[in-house]
């Protein structure tokens, strides 16, 4: 029976030579992690199990990111926790403060998530991963103690969605106005469980980073998993990073789609997605009249040395405006050492924008960026509900990283050629 891509990984995780939507399996995980928020649950879940040993210490990462460096004693003793735990089970992959990073971006950096993989982690955008072609997919924290133990977990087969994309892009258009043009199209709920498979002549040109990007915001439309299929761009992105062996898996060409939308994207403009909800998607043209107080460029979303580089080419000889605070952060070590390299921190820095050690910090409204009553925050991040960013009555755009920048400079909702 011909298979999807997200089936085929599954069957091939099995015993099976096929598996069908809506069947339960139980597979085995490539690789699994937690963050300082999700871990310490998983690591008293697994305590309270009794257990003695974790299934394979190469194969499970603790990457404190969110409230570090410890924005308080209860983040300290958080941290605490996880780092406790992995010297006590002798866990190879635990990263702290000073070489750690946004675990969506440091995993498939550090070449430990890899296509063809099924890989679970106690966060949302675990779906990443999506973008290297594995089934990668975000689950609660007593899901990943029991993977922690046992290297199993299990999962109801997702019906897949195929989603086409033709023509060739605008300028300033990328990954991040794909993605959030496509769930302004089908909504926070379109393709709830299922597995999103993005296709089209627009992806096989899109760049890594761009791909990441969409992959990441497949489960703000509710998806299981973000898939694209592994090609030369992701060869060349995995082949000088992997830790281990990789399988490359593609749809068949007769593979059942439970829904297929084909877009020609020819004409899409830089959007914007406005409060409180991912779906609601504009034209960046139509909101120039919106006063902002505070941009940041970062996340697990738009944190890569493409998002600075783009954010860099905006900000170059020019200030963030005066009534706007402008945060900058990368989203690993790495990617901080390279922007230095290549001079955009001296950019961003001339440009009167801070710039920050890796963290999620102000994209949970967790610490170093909260907004107060009745402000508004552009951001490269990928949640907009409600207090996402810190008061319940501040206001959160979601956008690329030209628009940021662009929005930065001129105090204002902007398209990045005004300010060219």
């Amino acid at each position: 029976m011909p298979m999807t891509l997200a089936e085929k990984i599954l069957a091939a995780h099995t015993s099976r030579s096929e598996v069908h939507p809506g069947e339960l399996l139980e597979v085995p995980v490539d690789f699994c992690f937690g963050n300082d928020i999700t871990a310490p649950i998983a690591i008293k879940a697994f305590r309270d199990a009794s257990a003695k040993k974790v299934f394979d210490p190469q194969r499970i990462a603790l990457i404190p990111d969110h409230f570090t460096p410890n924005k308080d004693i209860a983040s300290a003793m958080q941290v605490k926790m996880l780092r406790d735990f992995a010297r006590e089970f002798g866990l190879v992959h635990y990263f702290d403060v000073g070489r750690m990073g946004v675990e969506h971006a440091l995993l498939p950096e550090m070449g430990l998530v890899l296509p063809g993989d099924v890989i679970i982690g106690a966060d949302s955008h675990t779906c990443t991963y999506g973008a290297l072609g594995a089934f990668a997919t975000g689950v609660g924290s007593t899901d990943l103690a029991a993977a922690m133990i046992t290297g199993t977990t299990w999962f109801r087969v997702p019906a897949s969605m195929k989603l086409v994309y033709h023509g060739q892009l605008k300028p300033w258009v990328g990954g991040k106005d794909l993605i959030l043009y496509t769930i302004g199209q089908i909504g926070v709920d379109g393709a709830r469980y299922m597995a999103m498979e993005f296709t089209g002549p627009v992806i096989e040109r899109l760049g890594m980073s761009h791909r990441m990007t969409m992959a990441n915001m497949a489960i703000e439309a509710g998806a299981k998993v973000g898939l694209i299929a592994p090609d030369d761009i992701t060869r060349e992105y995995v082949q000088p990073r992997a830790q281990r062996p990789y399988r490359f898996f593609a749809s068949d060409p007769d593979a059942h789609y439970e829904i297929v939308h084909e877009w020609d994207v020819s004409t899409l403009d830089p959007v914007v997605a406005c409060p409180h909800l991912p779906e609601n998607v504009k034209p960046v043209t139509e909101l120039s009249t919106v006063s902002i107080d505070q941009v940041v460029i970062g996340s697990c979303t738009n944190g890569r040395l493409e998002d600075l580089r783009e954010a860099a080419s905006v900000f170059k000889g020019r200030k963030v405006h005066p009534s706007v605070r402008c945060l900058i952060i990368p989203a690993t070590q790495r990617i901080y050492q390279e922007a230095l390299k290549e001079g955009l921190i001296e950019i961003f820095l001339e440009a009167e924008a801070a710039v920050s050690t890796p963290t999620c910090g102000p994209c949970l409204g967790g610490h170093m960026g909260i907004l107060a009553a009745g402000e508004k925050a552009v951001a490269t991040t990928n949640r907009n509900f409600v207090g996402r960013m810190g008061h319940p009555e501040s206001e959160v755009y979601l956008s690329s990283p030209a628009v940021a920048a662009a929005s930065a400079v001129l105090g204002r909702i902007a398209h990045p050629e005004e300010v060219r």
